[in-house]
């Protein structure tokens, strides 16, 4: 036994580049039996009368045929509900992961680098590393705002390949400084891709998609997974229709399954009822955030997003006790310094929202 697994961990020295060994997979906690206050999910359903119909679309979907590789209908209907702007291709992914790879395999050019602020969403940095590129990253300011001084610096040092500005920022939840960005963006000029990730744009109501037409490097990613369809895997992103082009070229033949093709075709002819829930939410955020304030020790950072940031004495203490109540938040404060002892908590229904705020403040 002992020699076959050393034969097992040779046969992986020799196979695995290091720099996969390295890394720690993605880890996604096991929430049965939880409050789920971890991953940014919607907490509402679609209405009844609305499953039903979406249940005989999808009764009604040939699974034994490969999807229309073009995804025509889908695309157009993402264009038309969701503000891209005319003439701007799109394309899919299944969900940003997918897109992020694709962007990281297309640009690993040797030599090429990824740069992005930090804390930030992980999968930046991971995506470029499974990739051969080299990640950068460039810290916040304390504050956790945006730190331009030291992004253009960074950039003028590393010419890097891609850019990533997510709008608001994961896991702290502030929208950096628009005229930062714009700064940005124009520094990368033609030497590399600037891509604004725009996961939560329907809580923080601002976007760049309106300045694609403006800048030939700038590329706008989403998804509809915080909308309320985390669970159909779906993201999209669109920019310059030869820039788009190129991507296309790395993204899997029928990436898009047709149980997913047909759910968001469908519940884009009902995006209203998700921009209902996301202002519930966006209602339940400010509620949420001046009661979390109001708890001892207990600090909130500002959020445009769908989760909280806050600041508590122990988030190790803090964390452990909410587990015991069955709420399952995330805990960062191993992350990275700026966010030592902070937790980051979706904004949920009031019932969830009420059942967290007791919790908390008994862990407190």
């Amino acid at each position: 036994m002992i020699r076959r697994m050393e034969h097992i961990l040779s046969l992986i020295e020799n196979i695995i580049r290091p720099e996969v060994r390295s890394l720690s997979a993605y880890h996604v906690a096991d929430s049965s039996g939880f409050v789920k206050l971890d991953a940014m999910e919607n907490p509402y359903t679609l209405p009844e009368g609305l499953k039903q119909q979406l249940a005989q679309r999808l009764a009604d979907v040939a699974m034994n045929r490969y999807p229309v590789p073009s995804y025509a209908v889908l695309k157009q209907a993402i264009s038309d509900k969701l503000g891209v702007p005319a003439g701007f291709p799109v394309v899919l992914g299944n969900g940003s992961d997918e897109l992020i790879s694709m962007i990281s395999v297309a640009c690993a050019k040797p030599g090429a680098k990824v740069l992005a602020p930090v804390p930030g969403f992980v999968m930046y940095a991971m995506s470029a590393r499974f990739a051969g590129l080299e990640f950068v990253g460039v810290p916040l300011a304390a504050d956790l705002s945006l730190d331009k001084a030291a992004m253009l610096a960074a950039i003028a040092q590393h010419s890097p390949a891609v850019v990533y500005l997510a709008y608001p920022n994961n896991p702290t939840g502030n929208l950096f400084d628009k005229d930062d960005m714009l700064e940005i963006i124009a520094a990368v000029g033609n030497s590399g891709v600037v891509v604004v990730d725009e996961a939560y744009q329907p809580f923080a109501q601002a976007s760049f998609m309106p300045l694609l037409p403006k800048f030939d490097n700038l590329v706008v990613m989403r998804t509809v997974s915080k909308l309320g369809l985390a669970g159909i895997r779906l993201g999209y992103m669109s920019g310059s229709a030869a820039l788009m082009g190129e991507f296309d070229k790395v993204r899997p033949p029928y990436n898009i399954n047709v149980l997913t093709q047909a759910a968001a075709e469908f519940v884009l002819q009902h995006v209203d009822v998700l921009d209902a829930q996301a202002a519930q939410l966006r209602e339940q955020r400010g509620k949420l955030a001046a009661a979390l304030a109001a708890l001892p020790g207990v600090s909130v950072f500002p959020s445009a997003a769908n989760f909280l940031l806050v600041r508590v004495p122990n988030s190790e203490q803090a964390f452990a006790k909410l587990l015991e109540h069955k709420i399952l938040v995330k805990n960062m404060g191993k992350m990275h310094a700026l966010l030592e002892n902070c937790l980051r908590i979706t904004v949920s229904t009031p019932e969830e929202n009420a059942a967290l705020l007791d919790a908390l403040s008994a862990s407190l």
